[in-house]
């Protein structure tokens, strides 16, 4: 289980890699929303705006979201959408 404290930092080191790919996703309309970390180190995510009926949508989480948040934590073991086209 993740530490209440940890959690918080981890949330907060997710969302500045999250902020490198938002512009892009801002510019099609769409945009990105942590919602949690799970104890399995999945980062669980909300497509908002466009971004959440776009069929691009798998492509850009395994491309964007996914690679962006691997690279600055490699500890993390995946990233899920919970709602939108990529589930």
């Amino acid at each position: 289980m993740i530490d209440s404290n940890d959690k918080v930092d981890l949330m907060e080191r997710i969302n500045h890699a999250l902020d490198e790919i938002r512009p892009h996703l801002n510019g099609d309309g769409g945009d990105i929303e942590l919602v949690d970390v799970t104890d399995d180190m999945i980062v669980l995510v909300k497509w908002i705006g466009n971004c959440a009926f776009c069929s691009m949508s798998a492509m850009t989480m395994r491309a964007g979201v996914e690679q962006s948040i691997k690279a600055k934590l490699p500890e993390m073991k995946g990233v899920k959408a919970v709602n939108g086209y990529y589930k």
